[in-house]
């Protein structure tokens, strides 16, 4: 009998003991597992093929200018560095890094895609000196170079229903050593599985019998890919069938080096709060501060090292697990050639070079992501930001963020008791474009919640006052800043019967006084006096151009009964501080697609400017407010050398604080109160002013200059008529005057010796002093 003829045979004697089992197993097989295996094979082409990964939208600063004679301090750079994510290296060379000598920084930048075309890679070096730029070099070209830029920080991410962290590459631009250094420590056989590989199942059972518990695991990359895609993490039969079943099915349909792709793309490697930090490119961010391609084998290797478990091995939390595991990763690159035995042994010299803070800025500025969303979200709605894959370039500068976070917060901390309950919030501009710089909505700069720079509708007192007095300024014919203005007391009946008596901030009448002296001492009778000569219907016009319709025309608008936020006064000081241009108030610049492409700019183009000479004439006027009216700490102190042109504002009972100031190229605009609206007793020269000084001691700006604007001229004037005297007279006031509106005769001093002959010469009145006093409606 031949072979076949036993074996037919030999099943037919156990076949009737076989014959349950088999139809059992064939209806399992055909009943169960077949379309089970059809299920599982739909799921995982519909996910695999619909695959897009999650990446957020991610909101960046503005770019960093680097140009000779642009502000700058060692500090702000260094500040400006470490939020882009810069690490402070011996030399300087790799991209995403820097050094120091002396004044003089060598720095790596990285290059970035932006709005306006962004910039290539350079290594740079940049030498300060006397509070600028001194001088940029690219020393790859070896050439001056007249500005560049560096790659702007990442501040928030705008993210959907699953809070991760993710950018997607294609498998060309992973470095090699990566994709080879992967497979050589987590999947040696990945190129030759089927999705399962049974040799090193059976390898890794033999281990974990002869150690007696789990010490080596067997799953592919396909599997663990699978797992991540599809699956929990429980340790049950079910869910690994499953898996096995599932990275078979993939692997069927699929390239390895889609799959290697995908696996690149989703693996787990870091958490931060609720924030998952998934695939290679977030990860090298996040532990490094740097883009992938730039990293050294070490970091490579503390990567792949972290597939093991990332929780376990957290080099900023277990930082000796974590430099042996990737010292063990850098010797399986050795023993598989990507390295050799010296560049491995190089690489376990060097530390872990873990930054300290992790790359995934979660809406670290709420205050400035607020006006973020509310500019771009009639372009791009919530479920579009969400969606993600989108870039963000913002107009926010990290320094001056920081630093006015920082100065609130210390202004705040030194009221000592009084300021438990003090808030503050403050906004800062360029002061020639309108962009905005930094938000900052509570003393708790990262609270979430009550945004008060945006939302906290406040009186502003005096801050109101350089409106008043710019809309009388452009009727040159009738008023100057030498004009006398009338500081006696007023009483006026309102509609409801009752009478409003309004007083100065000392409770004292000062007669009749230069415009000039008005404003810097903040006399409210002066102003209302004035106010109701110009029409409180015009001022009102004036405002309502503002887009500030909800104020009520009553003659307490002159003295500032009228609730603003601090971005609204903010929008108002900037039309003075950009010279008479109405600019909007921008905080976003471009928005970027996925591919690099710019699908929206937000830029907004000066006009000729209104009122300029008026505009002009107030900026001087304001000047005069800082060196001896209510601000004079500014003329008097280490920051006299600004000619910093500004205002003061309080409210009635010293509820709120406030202060308006701009430089040559930066205005910043605090508020500082309490939330239940009760007494702060601040003046707007104790409180906010107080924030300002602290940001301008730090922040590095460009003075403005004390001289007259473009189109003015100095005059010596007879306060009396408005016409031109000698110097020598008595009373006589030296201010700018818009060139052309007064004769050029002057008149000498016979009109002061025949006013003295019959007893009438009068004078113009002396700064008076601003002490705090009890009043009804302050002036400061």
């Amino acid at each position: 009998m031949d072979f076949l003829s036993r074996l037919r045979s030999i099943a037919s004697a156990c076949w009737p003991w076989l014959r349950i089992p088999f139809w059992v197993c064939t209806g399992l097989l055909f009943g169960f597992l077949l379309p089970y295996s059809l299920i599982l094979n739909k799921r995982v082409q519909d996910r695999f093929n619909d695959l897009v990964f999650a990446v957020p939208t991610r909101i960046y600063s503005q770019p960093l200018r680097l140009a000779p004679s642009v502000p700058m301090t060692p500090s702000t750079l260094e500040v400006e560095l470490t939020f882009s994510g810069y690490v402070n290296e011996s030399g300087g060379e790799v991209p995403g890094s820097w050094a120091k000598k002396g004044s003089t920084y060598f720095i790596s930048s990285r290059g970035y895609a932006g709005p306006d075309g962004g910039e290539l890679p350079k290594h740079i070096r940049v030498a300060l000196g006397e509070g600028v730029v001194q001088s940029v070099t690219d020393l790859g070209a070896g050439k001056s170079l007249a500005e560049t830029h560096l790659d702007p920080a990442r501040i928030a991410t705008v993210y959907g229903a699953k809070q991760e962290d993710r950018s997607y590459l294609q498998l060309s631009d992973v470095p090699q050593l990566l994709v080879g250094g992967l497979q050589a420590v987590e999947d040696r056989d990945f190129k030759h599985h089927i999705g399962v590989d049974f040799t090193a199942i059976l390898r890794a059972m033999f281990a974990d019998l002869r150690a007696g518990h789990t010490v080596q695991g067997a799953s592919t990359l396909t599997q663990q890919l699978v797992r991540n895609l599809f699956l929990n993490r429980e340790q049950t039969m079910g869910r690994k069938a499953n898996e096995a079943l599932m990275a078979i099915l993939l692997e069927r349909h699929y390239s390895k080096a889609r799959i290697l792709e995908a696996y690149i793309n989703e693996v787990f490697l870091g958490q931060q709060g609720s924030q998952a930090v998934h695939g290679f490119a977030a990860a090298s961010e996040f532990y490094f501060g740097r883009r992938l391609e730039y990293l050294r084998p070490q970091e490579i290797a503390l990567l792949v090292g972290l597939v093991k478990g990332p929780s376990q091995l957290d080099p900023r939390r277990y930082p000796d697990r974590a430099l042996s595991r990737r010292n063990l990763v850098l010797d399986q690159f050795a023993q598989t050639g990507l390295l050799t035995p010296e560049q491995a042994n190089a690489a376990k010299a060097m530390p872990l070079g873990v930054i300290t803070d992790g790359q995934l800025p979660h809406n670290r500025f709420p205050a400035f992501m607020e006006l973020v969303r509310q500019q771009i979200i009639n372009d791009f709605d919530e479920d579009t930001l969400k969606q993600g894959n989108l870039s963000v370039f913002t107009t926010l500068d990290p320094a001056t963020q920081l630093y006015t976070e920082q100065s609130i917060s210390t202004a705040i901390k030194n009221l000592g008791k009084r300021g438990e309950d003090t808030q503050g919030a403050g906004v800062v501009t360029d002061s020639k474009t309108g962009s905005v710089l930094a938000v900052v909505g509570s003393k708790v700069a990262d609270e979430q919640g009550f945004n008060r720079a945006l939302d906290a509708q406040r009186p502003i007192g005096s801050t109101i006052k350089p409106f008043v007095y710019l809309v009388a300024l452009t009727n040159p014919e009738r008023w100057n800043l030498a004009t006398q203005l009338d500081d006696s007391p007023i009483s006026m009946k309102q509609p409801d019967g009752s009478w409003w008596t309004p007083h100065n901030d000392d409770n004292q009448s000062h007669g009749m006084v230069p415009m000039v002296d008005a404003l810097a001492n903040s006399w409210n009778l002066a102003t209302i006096h004035l106010g109701m000569d110009v029409g409180v219907q015009r001022i009102k016009a004036f405002l309502d151009s503002f887009g500030l319709t909800q104020i009520q025309p009553g003659p307490s608008l002159l003295i500032g009964a009228v609730d603003l936020s601090p971005l609204q006064v903010t929008q108002l000081y900037q039309y003075i501080a950009s010279d008479g241009h109405a600019l909007p108030l921008l905080s976003v610049s471009g928005v970027v697609d996925g591919n690099g492409r710019t699908i929206k700019r937000y830029e907004v183009e000066a006009g000729k400017g209104e009122y300029q000479p008026a505009v002009r004439l107030m900026t001087w006027a304001m000047q005069q407010v800082t060196t001896y009216g209510t601000a004079r700490s500014l003329g008097d102190g280490n920051l006299a050398s600004l000619h910093t042109a500004g205002k003061t504002g309080t409210s009635n009972d010293l509820r709120d604080s406030w202060f308006a100031g701009f430089t040559g190229d930066r205005l910043a605009v605090f508020w500082m109160g309490r939330d239940d609206n009760k007494p702060s007793h601040l003046w707007g020269s104790t409180g906010a002013l107080r924030a300002w000084q602290e940001l301008f001691r730090k922040l590095p700006t460009v003075p403005l200059s004390p001289a007259p604007g473009d189109g003015l001229e100095m005059a010596w004037i007879n306060p009396t008529d408005g016409r031109r005297s000698d110097p020598a007279c008595s009373g006589a006031k030296q201010v700018p005057v818009i060139a052309g509106t007064l004769s050029t005769d002057s008149e000498g001093c016979f009109w002061q010796k025949v006013g003295n002959l019959f007893g009438s010469g009068q004078s113009a009145s002396a700064p008076a002093s601003d002490t705090p006093a009890a009043a009804t409606v302050s002036n400061q």
